[in-house]
C-alpha cells in the first residue's frame, strides 16, 4: 500500500552571527548551511496498520510526512501510495488521505465548524448519502454535536482538535497522516481521539501514520514503530517485541515504616528513596523477582509493594541513547 524508497530531502539554511554588522554582512554576503532532513528512507507498510513513527525534535518526522502527503517534493528516491506518487498525482492522491498537523488548522476560523465541513464536502465532492454517514459517525464517536455550530476560534484546544481529525476523515480516506493529533490535549480530549482511531482503523481498516513524542499515544494505538534519527531509520519493528526486548528491567515499588537502611543488591539500582517510599530497577538477568522482595522483606517492614515494567518512554530514551540521537 505505502512503499518509499531511498527517499532523502535538504534544507538551505540561512546562517549567520548575531549583532546589526552581521546583518549588514549576510545580507550582502549571505551564508547557507545545508541541513539534511531525511537520507535514504526505505520502509513498507500495508493497509490497517498503526505505525508510531518517532524520533526526537529535528529527526525528519515531519519532513517524511509532508513528502508523503505530497506537500513537499524530495531531493531524490521514489514513493508509491496506493498507486500514485504524491507530489506528482497530488489532485488525485488527496482524495485518498486524510492529514492532521497538530499546529495547524484546516478549519476556517471566524465561521461555525459545519460550515467548514460543508465546504470541504464540496471540495472533496462528497455525495450526500456518504457525507451524512461519515458525520453521523464523527459527531458520535468523537462528541462533537454541541461544537458544530460554534465558530472555531471559540473551542478549545481539545475541541478544535477533535474537529480537525473530524474534517481529515469526511472523505472516507483510505490513509491518516497524524502529526502530534494530541498536543496539548488534556487526559479526557486524548482517550476520545484516541479510542476514535481504534474505531476508524478497525471498522473502516484505515492505515494510521502517527508521529507524536506522547508515548501514551504510541503504546495505546501502534503494534510497530519505526525510530528514525538524524534523518535515517534506526528502527523498524513490532512494539511488542521491543518492549519484551527490554523486559528484564522491572520497577519494584514499596512502602514501608520509616527507614534509612542503604541498599546494596546485586542486579539492583536506586531509583528514588525517601523515608517511607522506595522505588528500584530490578535487573531480573541478574537477580529475581522473588529473590529480591525477600530481601527487601528483611530489610523493611514492608506495607505495600507494586512490581511493574518499565515504562514505554524509558524504553525509548533507551533507545535514543543506544543511537546516540
Amino acid at each position: 500500500m505505502i512503499e518509499v524508497s531511498g527517499l532523502s530531502k535538504s534544507f538551505k539554511v540561512a546562517k549567520r552571527n548575531p549583532g546589526i554588522i552581521s546583518a549588514l554582512k549576510s545580507f550582502v554576503h549571505p551564508q547557507f548551511t545545508t541541513i539534511q532532513a531525511i537520507d535514504d528512507l526505505t520502509f513498507n507498510i500495508k493497509q490497517g496498520e498503526i505505525i508510531g513513527y518517532i524520533g526526537p525534535n529535528g529527526a525528519g518526522k515531519s519532513t517524511t510526512i509532508k513528502i508523503m502527503s505530497g506537500i513537499l517534493v524530495p531531493d531524490k528516491g521514489n514513493c508509491k501510495i496506493l498507486g500514485y506518487t504524491p507530489w506528482k498525482d497530488r489532485v488525485n492522491y488527496v482524495k485518498n488521505i486524510g492529514v492532521v498537523f497538530g499546529q495547524r488548522s484546516q478549519l476556517f476560523w471566524d465561521v461555525p465548524v459545519m460550515d467548514s465541513y460543508n465546504l470541504l464536502k464540496d471540495i472533496y465532492k462528497i455525495p450526500e448519502k456518504m457525507f451524512e454517514e461519515n458525520l453521523d459517525l464523527l459527531v458520535s464517536t468523537l462528541d462533537i454535536s454541541q461544537l458544530l455550530d460554534t465558530p472555531v476560534r471559540q473551542l478549545s484546544l481539545g475541541q478544535k482538535m477533535r474537529c480537525e481529525i473530524g474534517a481529515s476523515l469526511l472523505h472516507n480516506p483510505k490513509i491518516l497522516f497524524l502529526d502530534e493529533p494530541t498536543i496539548g490535549l488534556d487526559a479526557v480530549s486524548k482517550i476520545a481521539v484516541r479510542q476514535f482511531i481504534k474505531t476508524i482503523n478497525k471498522e473502516k481498516q484505515v492505515t494510521v501514520i502517527l508521529t507524536t513524542h506522547d508515548m501514551q499515544d504510541i503504546e495505546a494505538l501502534a503494534s510497530r514503530i519505526i525510530l528514525i534519527g538524524k534523518g535515517k531509520i534506526l528502527l523498524d519493528g513490532n512494539l511488542a517485541k521491543l518492549k519484551n526486548q527490554f523486559n528484564s528491567q522491572k520497577v519494584i515499588t514499596i512502602d514501608y515504616s520509616e527507614s534509612n537502611e542503604v541498599i546494596n543488591i546485586p542486579g539492583v539500582k536506586l531509583i528514588s528513596q525517601s523515608k517511607e517510599r522506595l522505588m528500584l530497577s530490578v535487573d531480573t538477568s541478574i537477580i529475581k523477582i522473588s529473590d529480591c522482595i525477600n530481601l527487601l522483606s528483611k530489610k523493611y517492614d514492608l506495607l505495600d509493594l507494586s512490581v511493574d515494567s518499565r515504562p514505554i518512554e524509558e524504553i525509548i530514551v533507551s533507545l535514543y541513547r543506544e543511537y546516540q540521537i
